[in-house]
């Protein structure tokens, strides 16, 4: 017996959140809070099973809404932590923007810099070289590399497509004083207003 086979049982008795907490992913969470509920001191789905059996229906329901009780507390708490932490997230970004840091404000230009001015002409240079001079093992390493090297420069061209736009957002926001939407709030904006 597993977790999920309790879950009509519990769901028939009248507590359908636990009921599909018992069926999902965290069953063996909702589980324990349930056994906990129905005073069961061994954890498993056969104990569980018997108790409630034992108990009854009036009784098994008040355990089994006691337990969705303690459950929607423990999403609770995580719901409150998960908010917290993107508070403090946004609280650093604010201030690593207000900073004014040169290392935080010049990275991405020198990153836009370095790929555009040095890598990608060196790499051109040396792939342009294999082929001028027809050297053969400098040839068949590209063409071997080409599916690694395609992804390398469109995952670095990704990153500093992605830094133009926030940037040119982020300048936009300072003019305006309002934020300015991403490309998928553009998309949604135009939809919505159809």
């Amino acid at each position: 017996m597993e977790w999920g086979d309790l879950a009509k049982t519990i769901v028939a008795l009248g507590a359908p959140v636990i009921g599909q907490a018992l069926a999902g992913p965290f069953g063996a969470v909702a589980g324990h809070l349930l056994a906990q509920a129905l005073g069961v001191a061994e954890t498993t789905p056969h104990a569980v099973n018997a108790a409630i059996t034992a108990a009854g229906p009036d009784a098994a329901l008040a355990a089994a809404l006691l337990a969705e009780e303690k459950w929607a507390a423990a999403i609770g708490a995580e719901a409150d932590a998960a908010k917290a932490q993107v508070v403090a997230v946004a609280d650093t970004q604010r201030a690593e923007i207000a900073s004014g840091d040169l290392l935080q404000r010049w990275w991405r230009p020198l990153y836009a810099l370095e790929l555009s001015m040095f890598e990608c002409p060196a790499f051109a240079v040396t792939l342009l070289h294999a082929l001028w001079t027809g050297f053969a093992p400098a040839i068949t390493g590209f063409a071997t590399l080409s599916g690694l090297l395609m992804a390398y420069f469109a995952a670095r061209f990704g990153v500093l497509g992605v830094y133009v736009s926030g940037r040119t957002r982020e300048k936009q926001a300072a003019v305006t004083g309002q934020p300015v939407p991403g490309v998928v709030g553009q998309v949604v904006k135009a939809v919505t207003r159809k």
